[in-house]
């Protein structure tokens, strides 16, 4: 039984090798970088890193906004994606200050370690960025606007802001916990999650062009009835991945 378990494990950490050997050399240099935090490799079967990283485009000399970065889980992969050529902008809100529980220092050691990195310490409705970016991306952050985090933020701002810092062609790339279906803002200061039609409209409404989703974090069997901090969900929550685009024809 041993035996059978050990080739299952092996069998298994072989095709994970090879899935990771067959994406761009960009994906399997950031995820392989030995840098990397046990513990937030330990999370890359939940977030699904290399599909994020190629819905994406974030690819070597691309300019990134990770948006809310937290502790740098993504920072640190897009700093190894874009490469020497490339730059990621940490965007840390000062509206976190109090709530951020050591997070803001942790994203300055991560700029420290990536000299690729820099982190913009502001008010999340001053949102800029020093140069035309190709990719904006916030992982599990968008609901944070609509609650006690971040007010008084105004999506509708930060969704023009983040327009005007993209080029043209320029993706936005937003990740959320799902709520019920019709629900709009109603959860997202219980629950931490949002209704995605809500955020569709938000942001379609800032000139922007729905570009896809992709569907690597659905889950079906979450109910969208518990916060999304309950042992009985936390990790395995049903989240939209949907993709924006800035029109090439815009200024």
């Amino acid at each position: 039984m041993k035996k059978m378990l050990s080739a299952v494990l092996l069998s298994g950490a072989v095709l994970s090798m090879a899935a990771l050997a067959a994406k761009p050399a960009a994906i399997t240099t950031a995820l392989s970088d030995t840098a990397r935090p046990a513990d937030d490799v330990k999370r890359d079967g939940d977030r699904k890193p290399a599909e994020m990283l190629e819905f994406s485009k974030i690819k070597p000399g691309a300019k990134v906004m990770d948006l809310v970065p937290g502790g740098g889980y993504f920072t640190r992969i897009f700093a190894k994606a874009v490469g020497p050529e490339g730059w990621v902008y940490a965007y840390q809100p000062s509206e976190l200050d109090s709530f951020s529980k050591g997070k803001s220092p942790k994203i300055l050691a991560v700029a420290k370690e990536y000299p690729n990195v820099s982190v913009i310490h502001a008010p999340i409705n001053d949102l800029s960025a020093p140069e035309a970016l190709d990719v904006v991306f916030t992982a599990q952050n968008y609901h944070d606007m609509k609650d006690d985090f971040f007010k008084p933020a105004d999506t509708d701002k930060v969704n023009k802001a983040v327009f005007k810092a993209l080029k043209p062609g320029g993706l936005y790339i937003v990740i959320d916990h799902a709520a019920e279906k019709g629900s709009g803002l109603r959860d997202t200061n219980t629950l931490h999650r949002i209704d995605e039609a809500a955020v569709k409209q938000e942001i379609t409404a800032a000139g922007f062009e729905f570009a896809g989703e992709s569907k690597v974090l659905r889950n079906t069997k979450d109910p969208k009835t518990a916060n999304v901090f309950d042992p009985s969900i936390r990790g395995k929550t049903d989240q939209f991945v949907y993709k924006f685009r800035k029109p090439l024809k815009a200024k």
